[in-house]
């Protein structure tokens, strides 16, 4: 692997809300935060893949590895093992077709997964991509900053400011990573990043999943006319306050998913996990039917149908692998994925941020604040008590 990244002697961001957050008229977050989930099944998977010892190898050589972070047990002078409570980083992005090599890239997911002590189960938090943070003084080689205050998210897009390909990634998710400890004193173990357009593959490869639809959803993308043609249902518009107006095209009946258990096709899942403009909590609801569907896409692979036909599951596994980059903190991925054996569907278990709803920041209005018990439980993730919060906080776990 090259040299880890050196960050500055602080870690921040070019201040104000400029291009490096800004909006570009695509809406492609829905994918990203289950993209970025799909890389820590290559981590955490090793229930589905450690007792078909042949396919390890498969696994490991199949994924990018690079190094993205300077990891928490090298940071403190620590010899770096497996053992102990773990802390990971995903990042998902959004690069656009064609898309020049020098634009910035944005990370469009911000997922802290954590690992307790005994390796039994796995904790995703999600840090909204809009929380007005401090982004310290960092310089990768070709572009100097010298500190301020955005969004999160333009720490990722900062940090590779003049760099292409993996230089702007591996710099992008230093600087990333120095923001989040920065402002929430967390280091990480290990990191990976995961880009959107392979995932849709694996939902393609699997031919859509089967989930629970936990509220009645239409759909602001796909509607189809009185002869059945599939047209937009809606003329979106966005309004002065930032936020989007839906105007109903006329004769054309949008696509609705109700409540119940159902198989989606590839394009109704995908369709259905991007909505949010037509939700009561927004990006929220959207979030946790990402993660409603990312485990349901965990149990697809790890079903006895992938698993038990050889083809299928190496054409699941290159499609994952080439759609991420994983830096493993100096641990052979092996040893990850035997070391997280125990972790599968029903204990990957997701955390909701802010409760499920928008925090206002007082600091920058139309950006996040992180509330109370986030806060906390960020905390809790830094002195790994994890589970002892969450113990008086079951409310914020959600196991569906």
């Amino acid at each position: 692997m090259p040299s880890r990244p050196v960050a500055g002697p602080d870690a921040t961001i070019a201040g104000g809300t400029g291009s490096a957050s800004g909006r570009n008229g695509r809406d492609p977050k829905w994918a990203h935060r289950l993209v970025a989930v799909g890389a820590v099944m290559m981590m955490l998977a090793g229930g589905a893949f450690v007792a078909k010892s042949m396919l390890i190898g498969y696994v490991t050589s199949s994924v990018q590895q690079d190094n993205l972070i300077v990891p928490a047990a090298e940071q403190q002078g620590r010899h770096v093992t497996i053992s102990g409570a773990k802390t990971v980083l995903l990042v998902g992005i959004d690069p656009r077709p064609n898309q020049d090599p020098s634009d910035t890239i944005r990370s469009d997911s911000i997922i802290v997964v954590h690992i307790p002590e005994d390796h039994r189960s796995a904790y995703l938090i999600s840090i909204p991509r809009d929380t007005w943070v401090e982004i310290p003084r960092f310089d990768n080689g070709r572009s100097r900053y010298d500190g301020g205050h955005d969004k999160l998210n333009a720490a990722f897009a900062e940090g590779g400011i003049k760099l292409t390909g993996k230089d702007q990634r591996r710099y992008g998710m230093s600087l990333l990573a120095d923001t989040i400890k920065r402002n929430w004193g967390i280091s990480f173990d290990a990191a990976a990043i995961v880009d959107f357009t392979g995932f849709t593959k694996v939902v393609d490869m699997l031919g859509g999943v089967d989930m629970y639809v936990d509220q009645e959803t239409r759909s602001v993308h796909i509607g189809h006319d009185a002869k059945g043609k599939t047209k937009v249902p809606y003329t979106q518009r966005f309004n002065s306050s930032g936020g989007t107006d839906l105007i109903p095209v006329s004769g054309v009946t949008p696509q609705t998913y109700h409540v119940g258990y159902q198989h989606l096709e590839p394009w109704q899942a995908l369709d259905y996990v991007r909505q949010r403009d037509t939700l009561p909590n927004s990006d929220y609801d959207r979030q946790r039917h990402q993660q409603q569907f990312i485990k349901a896409l965990f149990k697809e692979i790890a079903s006895r149908d992938v698993l038990t036909d050889p083809g299928k599951l190496r054409k699941v596994l290159d499609v994952v692998g080439q759609s991420m980059t994983i830096d493993s903190g100096g641990i052979d991925l092996q040893d990850w994925i035997f070391a997280m054996k125990n972790i599968g569907g029903d204990n990957l278990l997701t955390v909701k941020s802010n409760n499920g709803t928008f925090y206002e920041s007082s600091e920058q209005p139309g950006a996040e604040a992180l509330d109370d018990n986030t806060l906390a439980l960020l905390e809790a993730v830094r002195t790994n008590t994890v589970e002892t919060f969450l113990s008086s906080h079951a409310g914020l776990v959600s196991r569906s």
